[in-house]
């Protein structure tokens, strides 16, 4: 009888302990990827465990080798379903139909860095700018979104025609094979940095810039899938000279980061249902000199491992 209780007790405490370790090993913290001008530097991420408050996490952890002006702006990473991180950037200013692309498992080790040109087809393209990461779980691959310009493709608005952004798309399941870059949304004016959000299985918002004289302020419109169609724009829910949204699950709340270029500022706004918004600037923190990039979740492992190096 006692052979079988301590045998009970020590299964039972093996078992207890691997349950443990499997919670400590999934415990996952809040990551921001960001980068400092003049981008020539490369990645650098902040952390956080509850979605207001940052730190930085010392050093560079990705040097810029893509890329006619071999520039890293607009990080942007999302995990997938195996936990391999995969990173996309803007990689010139002009003159480089194309982003960069870079994976890794840690966010230490990284791949060759890929130069992707997925707006060759077009000879006449001017720029790829922020491009962004979204895992579309329903169709098991990864969408990446960012703002073209095409001269003359677009009714002209106050814009240069070398300033005209549309927005466009392509899906790839392995980074190897894209699909032709397509129109995602042209809300009738030149729009760039935008983020695909979902809230349910045919709910998704996409939050996005306004990128015309004299607004250059954020936007939302609405679709049943992540490509869209989207459509009931709304108004303005920032003030002008904003830029470069992140938007993150926070308890109940949506929490959308963007650049406040114009005051030098890193701001925030939190919102329920992505029609009425509040400004949290003060229940936030972010370190001085952040630049747009995107959240995403790690386990908390990594984010250790980064600290450590």
């Amino acid at each position: 009888m006692k052979k079988g209780i301590l045998f009970l007790f020590i299964i039972t405490a093996f078992f207890t302990s691997c349950n443990t370790a499997k919670e400590q090993k999934e415990q996952e913290v809040y990551m921001f990827t960001s980068f400092r001008e003049p981008a020539t530097d490369g990645l650098k991420l902040l952390y956080s465990y509850d979605g207001y408050k940052w730190d930085s996490i010392p050093g560079i952890f990705l040097k810029p080798e893509a890329g006619v002006q071999k520039l890293m702006r607009d990080p942007s990473i999302v995990a997938g379903p195996d936990g391999t991180f995969h990173l996309v950037w803007t990689c010139s200013w002009k003159g480089d139909p194309a982003f960069g692309y870079a994976s890794s498992k840690d966010l230490i080790n990284w791949s060759e860095q890929q130069h992707i040109p997925i707006m060759a087809f077009d000879t006449t393209t001017i720029n790829v700018w922020a491009p962004e990461l979204f895992y579309d779980d329903v169709n098991n691959d990864f969408i990446i979104v960012w703002a073209s310009t095409i001269p003359f493709k677009f009714e002209k608005g106050m814009e240069a025609e070398d300033n005209n952004h549309r927005l466009y798309y392509t899906r790839t399941k392995d980074f190897k094979d894209f699909s032709k870059a397509e129109l995602l949304y042209d809300p009738g004016y030149s729009s760039i940095d935008a983020v695909i959000v979902k809230r349910d299985s045919t709910d998704y918002v996409l939050v996005f810039k306004d990128n015309t004289r004299p607004e250059r302020n954020m936007r939302i419109a609405f679709g049943k899938t992540a490509i869209g169609p989207y459509g009931n724009q709304s108004e303005k829910f920032t003030e002008n000279f904003t830029e470069g949204p992140s938007v993150v699950k926070a308890g109940d709340e949506w929490l959308i980061y963007f650049d406040a270029y114009r005051k030098k500022s890193y701001d925030a706004v939190s919102t329920k249902d992505f029609k009425t918004f509040t400004d949290i600037n003060d229940k936030i923190s972010i370190p001085i000199g952040h630049k747009h990039g995107t959240i995403f979740k790690a386990p908390e492992s990594v984010l250790k491992a980064l600290l450590e190096k």
